[in-house]
């Protein structure tokens, strides 16, 4: 039946269908994350990083309405050209990105959602979505949370956007019984910085390890995804209290032109890289890559 829908590249098939260590990657970040030729590159690097380290690379999305699971270079190109014109997808819009056989960038829950369908449990993102700030009164909530409930896949990110309400991402984490795993620390790193204030379910030093609680959760029939926390090089990291008043500044413009929903995240991103001068975009950057060579780390053990 998936057939009708899902293309797997063949090197990615092969992987799969011989238990060899495969990685997700999604496209948001390459459409809506950073501009041309910026985005290209770097997803090339990202796929160079995670062969480098042992495994296979599935960047993943949807073009002129089919699911494609490990998309060829001239692919990623043609999506890193395209930009903002191509919709960013989440759970919701993947039947309509379909039926209308248009092209759709994936975001953290629909990357989970396609991975899963070609049988890949281990994911590379920059950062996951969250409860944003003044939820209470919008209620946005990224879908990506919802999708981590639900959906066995592991996704290796920089913590929380620190655009979100942290706190409150943590929580809707642990209501949903997703566990957040810290790599080599015992706090939740904020995506341009090392730490926040709040603290990881467990802290887990190896590849090895994060490998055998995947196995062990999912073998036992525990449903839903594994956050894996990994934080940006220390070399790498922003000044704390500079990017948080950056990012205060950020969302009381966003609020003040009304936007909302899907598109506070770029807005956000790409207001925080103006009034930064680039330095969080080179974070950005950094952070992936990061997090592409741990992915891709856990993928060999848990294949193994």
């Amino acid at each position: 039946m998936l057939e009708q829908y899902l293309d797997i590249n063949p090197e990615v098939a092969a992987a799969i269908a011989a238990g060899k260590p495969v990685v997700a990657l999604e496209s948001t970040i390459i459409s809506h994350g950073m501009p041309y030729p910026q985005n290209v590159e770097t997803a090339f690097k990202v796929e160079q990083i995670i062969r480098n380290n042992g495994a296979i690379p599935a960047t993943i999305a949807i073009l002129k309405g089919r699911l494609k699971v490990g998309m060829t270079h001239d692919e990623i190109e043609y999506l890193g050209k395209a930009g903002f014109d191509v919709i960013k997808t989440s759970r919701r819009d993947i039947p309509f990105i379909v039926a209308k056989q248009i092209d759709g960038a994936t975001t953290v829950a629909s990357t989970m959602i396609l991975a899963q369908m070609a049988g890949i449990k281990i994911f590379a993102t920059g950062g996951i979505g969250g409860v944003h700030r003044g939820a209470q009164q919008t209620f946005d909530i990224s879908a990506d949370l919802q999708e981590l409930a639900n959906t066995d896949v592991a996704v290796i990110c920089a913590g929380a956007k620190s655009i979100l309400d942290i706190a409150l991402t943590l929580e809707y984490l642990e209501t949903q019984g997703v566990p957040v795993i810290g790599y080599q620390t015992d706090t939740l790193p904020a995506f341009y910085t090392r730490e926040s204030e709040f603290g990881v379910d467990y802290r887990l030093d190896t590849p090895k390890q994060i490998a055998m609680a995947m196995k062990a959760k999912w073998e036992m029939g525990l449903k839903g995804g594994v956050v894996i926390a990994n934080p940006i090089p220390e070399e790498f990291q922003l000044d704390r209290g500079m990017i948080d008043k950056v990012i205060l500044e950020a969302v009381a413009e966003m609020d003040s032109k009304g936007i909302s929903g899907k598109e506070s995240t770029p807005f956000l991103l790409a207001k925080v890289a103006e009034k930064t001068k680039g330095s969080s975009l080179k974070t950005n950057i950094e952070l992936v890559y990061n997090n592409a060579k741990l992915a891709a780390q856990i993928a060999v053990e848990y294949a193994s």
